[in-house]
Parts: C-alpha cells; sequence; structure tokens
C-alpha cells in the first residue's frame, strides 16, 4: 500500500523529487558511510541525472547531502559555496548513457583527510525514494528505510551468526538481511528495527576477520 509520501511527495527543497531530494539522500547515505568529514569528492553523473544535473539542482543536492544536508534543509540552494567554505574539493564526471543503471544514478566516491575512501553506487527512483546498488565492489540492494548496519568482512564459516548474536545481544530485531561474497570477502547489509547502540559497532568492529563496519540513519 501505497504511503502518503508516495502520493504527496517528500517534504524537500524542490524543484525535483528525484534529482533533488533523492540526490541529496545519496550524498548523506555517501557520508555516513565513510564515516568522518569528507574533503574531497569525486562523483559520476549517469543517465537522465547526467544531461539535466544543472537545471535541477542535482549537483547542488549531492554536494549538501556529502556536507550532512537532509532533503528539506534550505542551505541546499547554497551546498557548492558551503562546500567551498568548508574545504570539500568536489568534480562532477558525466556519463550520458549507461543502460545497465536506473535513469537517475550517481557514483559518489569520497575521501577524508587520512586517505580513508568509500565508493558508492545509488538510484533515485521518484518521489524522494532511492536505492543503494553498489558498496566497494559489493552488489547491494537497499534503500535506507530503517537503520542500516553495513559490513565487509573475511568470508569465513560463522561469520553470520557472530555477527547476529552481537545485535540479538541488545535485543534488536534484524528486519532484513543481504550478503554479497567478492573473492574472499563478503559484505553483509543489515537492516533492523530499533535504534543501533554504538556498543554494537564497537562489538562488531572488535572480530578480527571484520574490516570495516557502519550505520547509515534512515532518511525518510
Amino acid at each position: 500500500m501505497p504511503s502518503i509520501f508516495d502520493i504527496l511527495g517528500p517534504v524537500m527543497i524542490g524543484p525535483s523529487s528525484s534529482h533533488t531530494a533523492g540526490a541529496a539522500k545519496l550524498g548523506l547515505i555517501a557520508r555516513q558511510l565513510l564515516g568522518t568529514e569528507p574533503v574531497k569528492a569525486e562523483i559520476t553523473l549517469y543517465n537522465s541525472f547526467a544531461r539535466t544535473y544543472k537545471g535541477h539542482g542535482t549537483d547542488r543536492a549531492i554536494v549538501g547531502g556529502i556536507l550532512g544536508m537532509r532533503p528539506d534543509d534550505e542551505r541546499l540552494r547554497n551546498s557548492l559555496e558551503m562546500a567551498k567554505e568548508k574545504g570539500l574539493k568536489y568534480e562532477f564526471k558525466l556519463i550520458m548513457k549507461a543502460p545497465k543503471l536506473h535513469p537517475n544514478s550517481a557514483r559518489i566516491k569520497l575521501f577524508d583527510k587520512d586517505g580513508n575512501k568509500i565508493e558508492m553506487v545509488g538510484s533515485s527512483l521518484g518521489g524522494g525514494r532511492i536505492e543503494v546498488v553498489e558498496i566497494e565492489g559489493f552488489k547491494v540492494s537497499f534503500s535506507v528505510m530503517t537503520h542500516t548496519i553495513v559490513i565487509i568482512a573475511d568470508d569465513i564459516p560463522g561469520s553470520i551468526a557472530h555477527i547476529s548474536g552481537a545485535i540479538a545481544e541488545k535485543n534488536i530485531n534484524i528486519a532484513n538481511m543481504f550478503v554479497s561474497r567478492e573473492e574472499k570477502l563478503a559484505n553483509m547489509v543489515i537492516e533492523v528495527d530499533q535504534e543501533v547502540p554504538n556498543e554494537v559497532l564497537q562489538k562488531i568492529s572488535s572480530f578480527s576477520w571484520v574490516h570495516y563496519v557502519r550505520l547509515v540513519e534512515p532518511i525518510v
């Protein structure tokens, strides 16, 4: 059943729920996946995003999200100027035809001052809805409608049980789990029903075979 947001659209700074609100969410998700203050952003826009990004404010929206702004933040209109003030260097690349990707898609690669980086691909589906489809080369599929834990770890027996146990210790219910594998690594995207305390992330990070843990908070 569609929600009121599907009918009326999201609370946002316009002009477009797809090209502006959805784009801001993608930038904000990338920022959360990096986990620190970004100092550099490489952004590739595909298909419709690439053709209309300036007129619809997609560039301002994505950069605003990277700076930590939500889709209804009035500062989105001035995000490019604010990026310069904050020392965030950014560049846009345009690919007009990428038939395997949704028409409104972006690849966002972020770096922090210590050289840590994250790379993700996401799509804006309309009405402010988004889907993350790739993280660090792993194929994924989630929409950040709930609290989402993203993990990259060695692909070893029992890893899912250990991580699930760390979550269950705090009486947190797992709603969905998406696991993909690439060579000897596994990527886990775990959507949960409750807020996730930092102790859970610390417990998961303490496993020697876990390389990366981030929490992405809901963006509705």
